[in-house]
């Protein structure tokens, strides 16, 4: 999500503000950056996770592309770790106003607003910032790719349905889930990449936007076979003591961080009125919520640099610990959405499922059309974060620290950076002259496809680069070594599928999603489960 090589926790702070002598971060372009899977969204460097040579060598070019995009801004979820605690204590704060005259003009200092704060939120769907968010992804996804891969001509905004001799192009499939976020996210990012906003004649109406491309959606909610939404079909991920580990870590960690911000809050509120530490996460929670929603909040500069670190690693231990290496359903609520990729690198159709693939849906060219420039799906933070699992992008196997208050700077796994509001993970399927293309350092504007070289009639070898929010994937760090030998994050399309060969064993996803097993994450709490477990003895 960030500019910036170093990770977001060693960011230098910026001040403006002190209470009681303790120095407070209100640079809000720097707080946005620290609240995980709910943060602003901003590129990562090409090199943010490492990868050293980012360049496109010469004589390559990217043939496909397919994008997995979280949606954007969101009111909070009804969550116990989210919109739950939020309404709690805003509801707190207003039970206590109204049973107690007077009360109002006992909130002081920093704090004062509380005597008259109301709670603004929805709940679940998108927000109008999520929105314009989207619109942007689908903007910077046409300027990224689509440009090179249907060879725009100079001038060229947004996709073109038909060819240059005016026949119609096959239509692109979009899919989405049924959730109302999801779907509005689909929509805006279709508004961005299609251009039907800014065309060169403008149409008022936005009469048939949708006419250059379809969209397929599949059902969210129930029990359905759902690879965008995988936790619906993963029954073990409906399990308290499984599927809720990372919740129940994040809440014991929330303490180990916010007890002086607690007692540096108590002073500014009526003595009758006793906050606890959860009630000031609801605070720092609430910040973003509203910033995410009306752009400004009066929670934002209360808190300093460490304790807003401390916020952003209570994301990361819960989605480590429910979505990712810290659960035993991690690999199994990402394989569904990796098999799929794999299939539509084979150019090959899913006709029976082993996972939370729906084959009605993955059977047919109609729904799940093979051989396309790109492929865009729309779906949830946890599903990216279950993906990268299921890939075994182990750079990114960093378990996180209980105790650790404040966090380490040198962690890899920071949620901000792999999926904040707007994020996306992209594979890059790239066609090459050279089995052993030379690497180069930096990035290039790629003006037109064969400008470096690049020849479609000559570019058999072909690669798979990975990335997230722009910054590129070390596909080295997948075990087994298939993918080793170059620092540009290339790896040969042979290697990489020989290198995903065990993906869905490893997943073991019948087992992690219905087997009889128990989690004691109270005698092992933070356990790196490997995202996946087995019957003892296997």
């Amino acid at each position: 999500m960030r500019a910036f090589v170093a990770p977001v926790a060693a960011l230098a702070a910026f001040v403006s503000a002190s209470s009681n002598g303790v120095q407070l971060e209100t640079d809000i372009n720097v707080i946005s950056r620290l609240w995980g899977e709910i943060s602003t969204y901003g590129d990562n460097t090409p090199s943010y996770f490492g990868v050293q040579n980012v360049g496109l060598p010469d004589g390559c070019q990217i043939e496909q592309a397919h994008l997995l995009q979280r949606h954007a801004q969101r009111f909070p979820t009804g969550g116990d770790d989210d919109g739950g605690n939020n309404e709690r204590f805003a509801q707190k704060v207003a039970n206590y106003t109204k049973a107690t005259p007077g009360s109002t003009s006992k909130f002081t200092g920093p704090l004062a607003f509380l005597g008259s704060y109301e709670y603004i939120m929805g709940e679940s769907y998108l927000t109008g910032l999520g929105a314009s968010t989207e619109f942007m992804a689908g903007v910077t996804f046409w300027n990224r790719y689509g440009r090179t891969l249907y060879n725009a001509s100079a001038g060229q905004t947004a996709y073109n349905a038909s060819y240059t001799n005016g026949t119609a192009r096959r239509k692109p499939v979009l899919r989405t889930t049924s959730q109302s976020r999801i779907q509005n996210s689909e929509i805006n990012w279709a508004l961005g990449f299609f251009g039907v906003s800014f065309q060169a004649n403008a149409d008022a109406t936005l009469a048939n936007f949708t006419s250059p491309y379809n969209v397929v959606i599949i059902p969210e909610g129930g029990t359905e076979n759902n690879t965008l939404a995988s936790y619906d079909s993963c029954a073990n991920d409906n399990v308290d003591s499984i599927g809720y580990i990372g919740d129940d870590d994040l809440f014991a960690y929330i303490p180990k961080y916010l007890t002086n911000a607690t007692a540096r809050l108590q002073q500014h509120v009526p003595s009758g009125l006793k906050l606890t530490t959860n009630d000031t996460y609801a605070m720092q929670s609430i910040c973003a919520y509203e910033t995410q929603y009306i752009g400004q909040s009066d929670f934002c500069n209360l808190f300093t640099a460490d304790e807003w670190a401390g916020f952003e690693y209570t994301t990361e231990i819960q989605y480590f610990n429910d979505y990712a290496w810290g659960n035993p359903t991690g690999r199994a609520q990402g394989i569904g959405y990796v098999q799929e990729l794999l299939a539509r690198l084979q150019n090959q159709y899913i006709t029976v499922s082993n996972s939370s693939v729906n084959s009605s849906y993955d059977n047919n060219a109609q729904q799940f059309p093979l051989g396309e420039p790109f492929y865009a799906d729309f779906s949830h933070d946890d599903i990216i974060i279950s993906v990268l699992t299921a890939l075994s992008i182990d750079y990114l196997r960093n378990s996180p620290s209980l105790n650790a208050a404040p966090p380490a700077q040198n962690r890899t796994f920071v949620l901000a950076n792999l999926t904040p509001f707007g994020g996306s993970f992209i594979t890059e399927v790239i066609g090459c002259g050279s089995s052993t293309p030379d690497e180069v350092t930096n990035a290039r504007t790629q003006y037109y496809p064969t400008q470096y070289g690049y020849d479609p009639s000559n570019a058999g070898h072909k690669f798979i680069r990975m990335r997230v929010n722009n910054g590129i994937l070390p596909l080295s760090s997948i075990p087994g070594g298939a993918c080793r030998g170059r620092n540009d994050g290339l790896c040969a399309m042979a290697d990489f599928l020989k290198a995903e060969s065990n993906a869905t064993t490893l997943a073991n996803y019948q087992y992690a999603c219905f087997g009889n097993y128990t989690i004691n994450n109270a005698q092992t709490p933070g356990k790196d489960h490997d995202g996946t477990i087995f019957p003892t003895g296997n």
